[in-house]
């Protein structure tokens, strides 16, 4: 097997090489027929590419995979909006949003077309506060106990206190 493909890795999920050369071809006028034919990979795959490389450029398109691009309330309302009110293609919203890849558009969409902008805001994270079961308020008894630890624990801070500054009197010969 001859050619520039030998040293590239064409497995699934290919590789960042094969992307500089897919910018390449396409900075140079290529379409993705002729870009998937020369690189050896799926028209499928050249196709989403060439989306990413159209909305946020090379550089974009190189960082694939290596990072998740987060997104604003408001990019994500206006690009739901122009897709589903406004009739925009999704590529054009893509490239007009700076929108690297095309899933999170769909789910903006969906998310947009069943609750509306509302529905894009962005959600708490973690468990919410004071979602535990709530405690049986405490009997007398419990109560009684609670303070019977709370002051024994009081009175062996206090012993160990009054211990420690009689140790230190009995070693520099002063009174604190």
């Amino acid at each position: 097997m001859g050619g520039f493909l030998m040293s590239v890795d064409l497995r699934c999920g290919h590789d960042r090489k094969l992307r500089e050369l897919a910018a390449d071809m396409f900075a140079e006028g290529r379409g993705r027929g002729s870009v998937a034919k020369v690189l050896g990979i799926p028209e499928e795959a050249v196709r989403k590419w060439q989306q990413t490389y159209r909305s946020v450029g090379r550089g974009g398109l190189l960082a694939m995979g290596k990072t998740h691009a987060r997104y604003d309330f408001e990019t994500k309302v206006a690009a739901a909006s122009a897709v589903v009110d406004g009739g925009m293609a999704k590529p054009e919203a893509m490239e007009r949003f700076g929108i690297a890849s095309l899933s999170p558009l769909k789910q903006w969409c969906l998310l947009y077309r069943e609750g509306g902008a509302e529905a894009l805001r962005p959600k708490p994270k973690g468990r919410p506060r004071g979602s535990g079961a709530k405690a049986a308020p405490a009997t007398r008894e419990q109560e009684l106990e609670r303070q019977v630890r709370r002051l024994e624990a009081q009175v062996a801070y206090l012993k160990k206190s009054i211990a420690l500054k009689a140790e230190l009197r009995s070693r520099g010969g002063t009174r604190p």
